[in-house]
């Protein structure tokens, strides 16, 4: 089975000398009653003939309704519990999740029932600081705010290239 590819964008912002990171909560029955450990960046899948930024900056959109203004930098690359890997961008910005509209995917639901009903990709999108950022997120990205934190360390973030 070939390896699968993704990429995704954390977005963080500091407020009151506090660093803030988006986190998004997957849409979907399986996903409805958890919070704990069910928390991630928006991400997806690399599409041929896409570079991992532009599909970070694709999937953002998707997923979030609105296109990302500003310009990403690469942060780390993990790997999921099911082996996914994830090529991970950081931007520095803001985005008001009141403005949420994510994509939406169809299912057959409730199983073996017939019916199709369609969901949101993503159905919440959160600032949190890193300590409550740390306890939602996918265990599996936790790397991810490792990377974000070492990053910043330095009081900014790196230029693009």
């Amino acid at each position: 089975m070939p390896q699968q590819l993704s990429a995704g964008i954390l977005l963080f912002r500091r407020t009151g000398g506090e660093l803030e990171v988006l986190l998004t909560h997957p849409g979907g029955p399986f996903w409805r009653s958890k919070d704990v450990g069910a928390w991630m960046i928006p991400k997806g899948a690399i599409e041929e003939g896409e570079t991992a930024v532009e599909a970070a900056m694709r999937e953002y959109e998707e997923e979030l309704g609105s296109a990302l203004t500003a310009i990403p930098f690469p942060l780390c690359t993990i790997r999921q519990k099911a082996g996914k890997i994830v090529e991970t961008f950081a931007a520095e910005g803001d985005f008001d999740p009141a403005t949420l509209s994510s994509l939406e995917f169809e299912m057959e639901w409730p199983p073996r029932s017939g019916e199709l009903a369609r969901f949101p990709e993503i159905d919440r999108a959160e600032w949190m600081i890193l300590p409550e950022a740390r306890e939602r997120i996918l265990p599996s990205q936790l790397p991810i705010l490792d990377a974000i934190e070492e990053q910043l360390k330095g009081g900014s973030a790196p230029r693009s290239p």
